[in-house]
């Protein structure tokens, strides 16, 4: 009798651990097709994830290969690209109305700043979020829909280091110059009970990213503007003054659009 509950225990114990197994990987596609699926209808350009990683027992988990592309008209091949970033989580929460996710850490990823006059991708890319998320759409009638609640979240914490920007302008740079972002650490983002949503969430760091990112592409090029300066202002002595509008040319790299 000892024996067969043995045998039945270890059973037991097995087709739990297979259950977990099985939950866990419908669990790392399920996020996979989500990113790939609702990221690109927020962000309006193609995003693509190579692997996700979840434990439930932990709620420790593993991003890998996430990379953001550009919008249209933009040359560079890719707008963020991550090798890998660590999420831990609430086991629990998965199954609740909120998830709630303890901290997302991203390590080194490879932002490209890609400047024009017309603007930069970064920006684009964020306004594109910024209108996916004004709440009301209209249907193929004419009436107005609601959009549909999704999953709530909350972020205790969302870490990015290491960041390098490599900064594209037309008709500034033959090569893409790199430069090192300051760490990004976002906290208590959806903690109220109402949270905040995935497409928020991308909204919230994605302002920091293009923020930080404008910022460390200008500092990047401040020798160039002083340069345009003293080139403009020369100019316009030898040519009575009718040369005024290069620095502003230069400044106008940076602004969003």
């Amino acid at each position: 009798m000892k024996r067969i509950l043995l045998v039945a225990g270890i059973g037991l114990v097995v087709l739990l651990i297979i259950g977990a197994l099985a939950v866990s990987f419908f669990l790392d596609g399920a996020i996979k097709r989500g990113v790939e699926t609702i990221g690109p209808k927020c962000a309006k350009v193609d995003i693509q994830l190579d692997r996700v990683s979840l434990s439930l027992l932990s709620g420790a988990g593993n991003i890998k290969g996430l990379v953001v592309g550009n919008p249209e008209g933009f040359k560079t091949p890719h707008a963020i690209s991550v090798g890998s970033a660590s999420v831990a989580l609430k086991p629990g929460s998965l199954l609740a109305d909120k998830i709630v996710i303890r901290s997302i850490q991203v390590e080194a990823p490879e932002i490209t700043f890609e400047g024009g006059l017309g603007g930069n991708n970064l920006s684009k890319i964020l306004a594109n979020v910024q209108s996916s998320t004004g709440g009301a759409k209209t249907n193929a009638a004419g009436k107005v829909e609601a959009e549909k609640p999704g999953k709530k979240l909350e972020v205790d914490e969302f870490i990015i280091r290491g960041a390098k920007v490599h900064i594209s302008l037309t008709g500034l740079t033959s090569q893409p110059i790199t430069v090192l972002l300051p760490d990004i650490h976002l906290t208590d983002l959806g903690t109220g009970p109402e949270g905040i949503t995935s497409a928020e969430l991308m909204q919230r760091v994605l302002a920091e990213i293009e923020r930080g990112a404008a910022k460390a592409a200008a500092g990047g090029f401040g020798d160039l503007r002083k340069t345009a300066d003293e080139l403009t202002k020369n100019l316009g002595k030898n040519l009575g003054g009718s040369v005024t509008n290069l620095p502003q040319g230069i400044g106008d790299l940076f602004k969003k659009k």
